[in-house]
């Protein structure tokens, strides 16, 4: 399931719900193929709405653009043959069993490279749920899934359509450390097919270990983007976070980030 690489610019844009403006002319840097882009910040920030705008599941304006197609552009059926979007969770009284659910969601959005039946679309579930080590879990209702398991198959059905652009909403935040991992290495596997990869993380560590380049949002604005390493500073965590951090090298040479304490307000 390769992809061929696209780059991805935003600019400009604007998003929100209803009449609240959660993002405001917002410009990123542009997004190199064979990448993965972590996006960061406090509750609130706006993380998730910026992934539901790429996605094209919130009211926004500006310009999405995957190489050439300006993904403002297209209906939402249309834009899903270039994009998926990993949410948070399932929904909760989801009927379906996991592999259901994983030939649903590539049945639901049909792709150029994909024109087989409903065997060959088993086939490719399966494969999907083995690279996640969760084929035990096919026939497994998805309401009856721990919430750790609900997320591993919400990736499947996201990574099934083998995307251009894959958007992951805390795709470990209900994770233990071991899988985690796993998931790490298996998004870094799918950035070097060629895909973009971009997901919102809470662990600082864990995407300054693993993202190419992180995005710092902080109300709806960037604060920061480029590397882990120019990116996340303690500057930056304690105006962004509030609170005083050191970011230093671990003996292995990753990052780490160690929060010592609320950040130290002016008299």
């Amino acid at each position: 399931m390769s992809a061929a690489g696209f780059p991805l610019a935003v600019r400009g844009l604007g998003a929100g719900y209803r009449n609240r403006k959660v993002i405001e002319n917002l410009s990123l840097d542009t997004i190199a193929p064979g990448s993965f882009t972590a996006l960061v910040g406090p509750n609130a920030a706006g993380k998730s709405t910026l992934l539901r705008a790429l996605a094209g599941l919130v009211p926004a304006s500006g310009s999405v653009r995957l190489g050439d197609t300006e993904l403002m552009d297209l209906k939402l059926a249309e834009r899903a043959s270039h994009v998926a979007f990993m949410p948070q969770t399932l929904p909760q009284g989801a009927e379906l069993t996991v592999l259901e659910g994983v030939i649903g969601a590539l049945k639901a959005s049909p792709l150029a490279e994909f024109d087989g039946g409903l065997a060959a679309a088993r086939r490719r579930a399966v494969d999907v749920l083995d690279r996640l080590g969760i084929v035990d879990l096919a026939l497994e209702g998805i309401g009856r899934l721990s919430g750790g398991q609900r997320q591993m198959a919400s990736l499947a059905q996201a990574m099934v359509r083998a995307p251009k652009l894959l958007l992951l909403d805390e795709p470990t935040s209900a994770l233990d450390l071991r899988h985690q991992l796993d998931v790490m290495t298996i998004i870094r596997e799918l950035a070097a097919e060629g895909r973009i990869v971009v997901a919102v993380l809470h662990d600082l560590t864990l995407a300054a270990a693993h993202a190419d380049h992180v995005v710092v949002l902080d109300h709806g604005r960037c604060a920061a983007q480029g590397t882990p390493d120019a990116a996340i500073t303690p500057a930056l965590l304690g105006q962004v976070y509030g609170v005083a951090a050191r970011v230093e090298r671990c003996s292995r040479g990753r990052l780490h980030i160690a929060v010592d304490g609320p950040a130290a307000t002016a008299a």
